[in-house]
């Protein structure tokens, strides 16, 4: 037969294993500790302090009744020592005293017996002590007296009782052991408390962390509404999950936009291959001709797309600087002057002012040439009627923001559109008869992304105005 299983642990003990094994219970615990020990030490040192002071006024007091009386006895003689004991030793007040003669023989007092605890010298100094006496046959009291011997040989003992003493000092110790119990019990609970809600929040994490890694994607971390760090970390995560949710989307995407706008051209350049394979030795060369050119805009697709991926991940090893952005955009519009006027087109550029900003120049100088290549590619004259530029290149410092706008006359782009074509290869109807690859704007996004800007795109009615935003830094002292 197999063994008897074991009874599994209640579920409240095994939860109070779990509390017990928290960072904030083990802090609430080893606070309430410290706590009760500093308060311990503190304590104890009171009521020594305390117990010091009152033991030393009642010792002076009892040495100055006894100096007393040792005068009147010096003063008066004997009778008059004995009168003034018997009348003390009569007020009920807790006093003790005794007065013995020289044989040992009690002659006034309220004591009994000599204790044996005290000293009975020829002295004419009072010296002190504790001792016990019977109060009854079944109480025996605890007093504190001094003693002094008078003229004459009598001995003389003047005692106080300590019962209220050590009464205060076991009240003050009750209050310190319930005081402190109720703050250590307070703490734990605190520490309780503290990591249930702790481990309740570190579950709803981990079961949504579960729930994601089982697939569900749109699944996220809920918040308490309390605005405390878990929340702060429950923000955090939620932003993290919508940025990876985002970028597996957009791995899907060009995923499937690889598969749909890659085939064609790659299809096209197979089909070139063969008939060049068929073909005369003239044939064959223009067909390979074709085939490279076909070949080095794969290249140029699959490098764009790179240059974009490393981009949005953030690992372009690249040193920003700080430039001027006016003189930037003037010098890649005057490149593409020419290029404008083979197309028939007019640039203009009205950059004029200083513009400094701190990004990657060379990225930056891509982008620029990227979207005046894209107003080129898609811009129309205007007429003499209109007497506006065909292309223009303009800037401006807007509330601590560089603003730099390529504006054409083309048939622009839908305001419904606007968001999408930043992605990477999309590209509207009107522009499927036109090379490209539908990467551009996503470059240029993508490196705004990087050095802190935006990328806009307005209507120039007619035509598009495409807005590249950078943070603006003031030009320091000398630049012009």
């Amino acid at each position: 037969m197999g063994e008897t299983p074991k009874p599994a642990a209640p579920s409240f003990v095994r939860s109070l294993t779990v509390i017990a094994g928290t960072r904030a219970f083990q802090q609430a615990a080893l606070f309430v500790a410290a706590v009760v020990l500093v308060g311990g030490l503190v304590m104890w040192g009171l009521l020594e302090t305390t117990s010091g002071i009152v033991s030393r006024q009642i010792v002076a007091t009892m040495t100055e009744e006894a100096e007393g009386i040792a005068g009147i006895a010096e003063a008066a003689g004997p009778t008059a020592a004995i009168e003034a004991v018997t009348r003390r030793a009569k007020d009920g007040s807790g006093r003790i005293y005794l007065l013995e003669s020289a044989a040992g023989t009690k002659l006034a007092g309220n004591l009994d017996r000599w204790p044996g605890d005290m000293p009975r010298g020829a002295t004419n100094t009072a010296s002190g002590g504790t001792f016990e006496y019977r109060q009854s046959r079944d109480v025996r009291n605890l007093a504190a007296g001094v003693t002094r011997t008078l003229n004459g040989g009598m001995s003389l003992l003047v005692g106080r009782d300590l019962a209220e003493q050590r009464a205060l000092a076991a009240r003050v110790r009750w209050l310190y052991l319930a005081s402190f119990g109720a703050l250590a019990l307070a703490g734990l609970l605190a520490g309780v408390l503290t990591s249930r809600l702790a481990l309740g929040r570190v579950a709803e994490i981990t079961r949504t962390s579960d729930e994601i890694m089982a697939g569900d994607f749109s699944r996220r971390v809920p918040l308490a509404g309390t605005g405390d760090e878990l929340d702060h970390l429950a923000g955090n995560l939620n932003a993290m999950l919508d940025r990876i949710e985002s970028l597996m989307a957009g791995l899907r995407e060009v995923s499937d936009n690889i598969a749909h706008d890659l085939k064609t051209p790659l299809t096209r350049l197979r089909a070139r291959a063969e008939e060049a394979q068929r073909g005369e030795l003239d044939e064959q060369r223009e067909g390979l001709g074709q085939v490279i050119e076909d070949a080095d805009e794969l290249i140029k697709t699959f490098n764009a797309l790179l240059l974009i991926a490393r981009l949005e991940a953030g690992a372009l090893d690249a040193t920003a600087e700080t430039f001027d952005l006016a003189s930037l955009a003037r010098d890649v519009a005057e490149l593409y002057e020419p290029v404008a006027e083979d197309a028939g087109l007019r640039l203009v550029c009205k950059a004029d002012d200083v513009a400094m900003v701190r990004a990657n120049r060379q990225l930056i100088g891509q982008a620029i040439a990227n979207l005046i290549d894209n107003a080129i590619k898609y811009g129309r004259p205007s007429s003499a009627a209109e007497g506006q530029a065909d292309l223009e290149v303009g800037l401006r410092i807007v509330d601590g923001e560089v603003r730099l706008t390529i504006a054409d006359r083309g048939p622009g782009i839908p305001a419904a559109d606007c968001d999408r074509v930043l992605k990477r290869f999309v590209r509207l109807e009107a522009s499927r008869t036109r090379p490209g690859t539908g990467l551009g704007l996503s470059l240029v996004a993508a490196v705004a992304r990087l050095n802190g800007g935006r990328l806009l795109l307005e209507d120039n009615a007619p035509g598009l105005r495409i807005v590249l935003g950078l943070p603006h830094i003031r030009p320091s002292a000398g630049v012009r």
